[in-house]
């Protein structure tokens, strides 16, 4: 989730595609992998993400030992390997042309209507226009809700499912994905959950559906969304100018031990906290809308990629939850449930300790500060950042990832349900 962009290329290639009405291109980067086997070493890394203005940090400096994927301009790659060969830091070419890797993403688009929209990564104005069209289909269990609106005026539109079967309020689960605007694979997972409790005939699908609210919200950072598709394929962060550069890393923007770790004061960082807690509009309007269903929401749910890891609370400090067993034993199910179908593997734990500090998170806000005590954080597929087919995910992966997510939640739902946390 952490990406480290810098000054010269935030200035010159973003203002080259702006000016041109082009996207931003990667003609000729590489993309390497790169290893830390002390702290020394690590610490070089992390000064080198910290301060660098071209290179492009795919994944945090965060731990020994832990892979880390590095995009090289072409001017830089000789300075670049010396530095490591120097310091004696292992690594290993992975691509050799970044631009080559995007454009099958970008060819993954859908430009027209098909009879499977989980085929291909569709656009913001498909799926806001399905959203509204499940309106009308489903008059009384479907309605439109509005998390608030973007910096560039964009509704953070979603959809409440309450299927009503004569009880009185039923528990919520609150569902938000696309925060990080470039993780495509996140809201194609959210409207494959909404398609399938509203169509699914599954028996335990159908006991999803019709036993619980659910509040779902696809695009947690429209504005940034279209900007991958428009000009930055690479692009993370909200679009709110700050000075020189733009946009603040939406999940350690909350208002929960906000920038203490795992974030940055420089706004041309992609883990730029913002200028204060809640700062970006997206997270301003959606925490609010969120503290409004506390009473209601028993389950929050974020979905981000990749690295397939299962989190939760905490990010912004290693102490576990006081329910950190329950949080076991649901985590525990959930992985088990997701394996089933296509043998996929997921790994996790606690954020700070499973994949790396992140304070100001969505889900810590859930938990430290709505009252909401289960809360997690899904990273989808692949398991890695770059896989050779593209920065994120393959198009044909999309149907699979989202299936194996459904079952997850079915284990993970009825888990929680048993542990008494929706009585």
């Amino acid at each position: 989730m952490s990406l480290n962009i810098g000054l010269f290329l935030i200035l010159c290639l973003t203002a080259l595609a702006l000016t041109n009405g082009e996207r931003v291109r990667f003609d000729n980067y590489r993309v390497y992998e790169v290893n830390a086997s002390n702290r020394e070493k690590l610490a070089l890394l992390k000064q080198m993400e910290d301060t660098s203005d071209s290179l492009l940090f795919l994944d945090g400096v965060h731990k020994i030992n832990r892979t880390v994927k590095v995009v090289v301009p072409p001017h830089k790659v000789s300075d670049f390997l010396l530095v490591l060969d120097v310091n004696d830091i292992d690594y290993n070419l992975v691509e050799k042309d970044l631009q080559t890797a995007l454009e099958k993403d970008y060819n993954q688009i859908a430009t027209r209507a098909t009879t499977d929209q989980w085929s291909a990564y569709q656009t913001l104005d498909f799926h806001y226009s399905w959203l509204r069209s499940l309106a009308s289909s489903y008059p009384g269990n479907v309605t439109l809700i509005e998390g608030g609106k973007s910096y560039e005026k964009r509704s953070i539109l979603g959809v409440k499912i309450s299927l009503h079967n004569g009880k009185k309020q039923k528990p919520g689960i609150f569902l938000e994905a696309g925060i990080h605007a470039r993780e495509w694979i996140a809201p194609a997972t959210a409207t494959y959950v909404i398609d399938a409790l509203l169509t699914s005939t599954d028996e335990q699908v159908r006991e999803l559906a019709e036993t619980y609210e659910w509040y779902i919200i696809p695009h947690a950072n429209p504005d940034g969304y279209v900007y991958t598709h428009t000009t930055n394929r690479m692009w993370r962060k909200t679009r709110q100018p700050y000075g020189s550069c733009y946009g603040a890393d939406p999940n350690r923007n909350w208002n929960v031990s906000w920038n203490t770790v795992g974030a940055s004061s420089n706004p041309c960082s992609e883990t730029f906290a913002g200028s204060a807690a809640n700062s970006e509009i997206e997270v301003k309007s959606l925490s609010r809308y969120v503290d409004s269903l506390k009473s209601v929401v028993k389950l929050y749910i974020s979905f981000h990629s990749f690295s397939q890891y299962l989190l939760y609370p905490n990010g912004d400090t290693p102490e576990l939850p006081d329910n950190v067993k329950d949080y076991e034993q649901v985590y525990n199910v959930t992985l088990k449930a997701i394996s089933k179908r296509y043998d996929t593997v997921y790994t996790g734990g606690n954020i700070y300790d499973a994949i790396y500090p992140a304070a100001g998170s969505s889900v810590d806000y859930a938990y430290s500060k709505t009252g909401i005590r289960m809360a997690f954080c899904f990273e989808l597929r692949p398991n890695g950042s770059f896989n050779g087919n593209g920065m994120e995910l393959p198009a044909d992966q999309i149907r699979p990832t989202a299936e194996e997510i459904l079952d997850g939640l079915v284990a993970m739902v009825n888990e929680v349900k048993v542990l008494g946390y929706f009585d």
